[in-house]
Parts: structure tokens; sequence; C-alpha cells
């Protein structure tokens, strides 16, 4: 049987999260943090996974809801958890457009030997001048840029890594490239896995092409089986062109998951979530990132503008853009006049993410579903709840998976390479 990986993403600021749940706690609070490191490894998860943030968003001009209490930075908080761990693996979400290769790869090594080989960085990419603002450099890479120095970045980082032999001689090293032009000696030896694993987020074809080209994993998301074994077939096939194997690259949706005692109930309890996600304040700003405008004289329970969206909009700063507004308008106008959704209705709707709704049974089954049809090869759980949004999959979904033989039972190695079934990387004289 197909075996399942999974991973557990902090929730802090994402727009999954409900913080209006009295069980709801800090995002920064090292506690939180622990808490589910701690249970992600009861369950035999693959790796821990936190996002970064470089900018607070901004909304309307005043600082989004979400970032008021800060984003504590991704790599200090796993080297924390290195401690308190002991097979988990530990990815940072790190920008390669506002780093520099030689101190990141200095910093990953650190992690990976702190760990034992636990490490990971999902590699990012930013083109937008508002997050530039915070560094010397400003917002001066063009958008056509930025995967090409993302592919540098980690092309050198992994001369870096590869700067010291198996068996612990340093060599001096030397990259001249278009985006970067290093060389000295760098002062971390190989780390227990050789290099950390690279984790690539992204559905775009530049995307796919990335991590087909240099990543490990690739955590995406897809609302249905047939999408997922369409993204799955796409990029599984662009490896060989860079003489590499389906196993070579792992590919992990995020995804979220509502249990009940039965099937009824979770969708209840799943309803109430959306509802509570969705709140009559976050369904307008839902609409405001799409249409770019103020509207927040608009009746969240009323229908949805009869303006379009105005594309060379700046009133949300910081986070992702909408590629085209006005296709993604039409799509939210099609789906309210369907079923006569109001403007709250619809962003239910709309920005639901992909979820596993059901008994634990279901739950169960439908996971070994999408793996063995090789719509994923396993999934990022993203849940709704801080720190204990968890708790509840580990003790009633993971013990059917592995009863099924879809999920290991114990760790069988170390490091986060053994944990995905990736082959230790090649030493490169």
């Amino acid at each position: 049987m197909k075996q399942m990986h999974l991973a557990a993403h902090f929730p802090g600021v994402n727009s999954t999260t409900v913080w209006t749940d009295p069980r709801s706690r800090s995002q920064i609070d090292f506690a939180s943090f622990e808490h589910l490191a701690r249970t992600a490894e009861r369950g035999k998860f693959d790796f821990f996974f936190l996002a970064e943030g470089l900018r607070l968003r901004e909304h309307n001009g005043r600082i989004h809801d979400l970032d008021v209490v800060g984003r504590p930075e991704s790599l200090t908080v796993l080297n924390a958890l290195a401690a308190v761990t002991e097979r988990l693996g530990l990815a940072a979400t790190v920008n390669a457009t506002f780093n520099e290769p030689y101190e990141l790869a200095r910093r990953l090594a650190t992690l990976d030997h702190l760990s034992d080989g636990r490490a990971a960085w999902n590699v990012v990419t930013s083109s937008d001048a508002f997050t530039g603002e915070n560094f010397r450099r400003g917002g001066y890479l063009d958008r056509a840029d930025r995967y090409t120095r993302a592919a540098e970045f980690v092309a050198t980082a992994r001369e870096l890594w590869d700067s010291w032999t198996p068996e612990g001689a340093s060599r001096r090293f030397a990259h001249s490239g278009q985006h970067f032009d290093i060389s000295g000696e760098f002062t971390v030896p190989r780390s227990p896995q050789g290099h950390p694993v690279v984790i690539q987020a992204g559905d775009s074809d530049e995307g796919r092409e990335f991590a087909a080209s240099a990543a490990d994993v690739i955590f995406t998301r897809h609302g249905t089986l047939e999408a997922g074994r369409q993204f799955y077939a796409d990029v599984k096939a662009r490896l060989a062109r860079h003489g590499r194997e389906p196993g070579d690259l792992k590919i992990m949706p995020g995804v979220s998951v509502v249990l009940g005692d039965t099937d009824a109930e979770a969708r209840q309890n799943a309803a109430e979530i959306r509802r509570q996600q969705v709140s009559p304040q976050n369904a307008i700003l839902a609409l405001e990132q799409i249409w770019g405008r103020d509207l927040s004289s608009y009746d969240p329970d009323g229908p949805l503008p009869d303006i379009d969206p105005d594309p060379g909009s700046d009133l949300v700063q910081g986070r992702v853009r909408v590629a085209d507004p006005l296709a993604a308008a039409a799509r939210w106008r099609a789906l309210s006049e369907a079923e006569g959704l109001s403007i709250r209705q619809t962003a239910i709707e709309a920005t639901a993410r992909q979820s596993f709704i059901g008994s634990p049974e279901t739950v169960a089954a439908e996971l070994e579903k999408f793996v063995a049809a090789d719509a994923a090869d396993g999934f990022i759980l993203v849940p709704h709840l801080t720190p204990g949004g968890l708790d509840d999959f580990v003790g009633r979904v993971v013990p059917l998976l592995q009863a099924r033989g879809a999920f290991r039972t114990e760790y069988t190695g170390s490091t986060l390479r053994s944990h995905l079934g990736l082959a230790t990387p090649v030493w490169k004289s």
C-alpha cells in the first residue's frame, strides 16, 4: 500500500484560524508552538511547518486584524522546537527575494545540526515593493525575475552545503551568476541530511517547473480529487527533463479536517466553523481583496457589488494579489447568482479550503483514497485552532490510518529525508 505523508501547519495568522473560539490561544507564545509540534510528533507526522511574514499586512491603510500581535521569525522558533522534539521535521518558510544565500544557508545548516537532520526550507518569493520597503534594495525585483533568483538562490545554497566534504574537510567556494557573485569559505560543516529538505509552495506554471527542478516537496492546494490527480500528473511528468524520478518530489496539498462522531455532525461542525472564519467583517475584507475598493458601506447579508474591480488598486498591501480580479469577480458573481447567495454566503463558499469532513472513519478513508488515486503523496494539515486544532485528528484519525496500513506506526529513521523517503544528496566535488 502506498504510504501517506503528513505534516502540520501552525495556524497563526491564516484566515482559516478561529480566534473567537474560547480554546484559542496565543500565536506567539512558545507554549503554542510546542503544543502543536508535540502533538504532530505524537502522531508520527513527517514535519511541522511555519509560515513567514516580512511585513505586517495592511488593509485600507490599517494593519490587518490577523497581524496585530506580530509574526515571529520562523527559524528562531524552530531552533527552540528542536530542543523539545526528537524526530519531527522542522520546516521554515524563508523568502528568497529578501535574504542572501550565504547567511540563510548557514542558518538552515545550523538548524539541521541542532535537530540531528530535521531541517526544511519552504522557498517563497516576493516582488512587491510594499514588503521591499523594509529592506535596503526595496522592491527593485521585477516579478519576472523572482523565480530565476529563487532557482539560483537554491542552487547557490546547495553549493555552500557541498563546500564541506562528508569527511569534514572544508573547501573554498565560488559562485558567479545573474543574481549572486560570492566566494569564500562556508563556516558550517556538512549537516546530517547533506542538504536540508527544500519545499516549494505554488500552483502556477512557473512554480510547478521550479518545484520539478529544485524542490523535494511541493505545498499546493486543489479542491477535488480530479483536480489533484491532474496537478499530480502534470508535476510528476516534469521531473524527467530535470533528470529526476517521480519519487524525488512529494506532492502535499494543504487541507483542513473537520470531525464529528457521525458524518452529519461533522457537516454541522464544518458549517459553524466556516461561519466563524468568515464573519460579516471578514466577508467584506475578502470581497475588498478582489475588488480593490472600499466596500465597507455594503451589507454582508446583501448582494455582491454591481461595480467592477479596480485592477490597479493598492487597498490591500502585503498579501498575495489576485492575478485576475475581473475573472475572480466573475466567478464570485456566478456562484452568488446560481445559488442566491449574499456577500457573506458567497465568501464562505468561495474561500473554503479543501476540507475532509466526516467521522474519523470517513476522513481516514477519503485521505487514503486521494493518496491511492495519485492525487497526493500526503497532506499538510491546516487546523482552525491554535494550538489544539490537531489534537482530535491525531487521537482519532491517525490510529485508523495506521490500522489500515496507510501510515507509519513508528518513525523508522531519524532525519526528515528518511521520513519522506528521499535519498541523501550526492556530494558534488
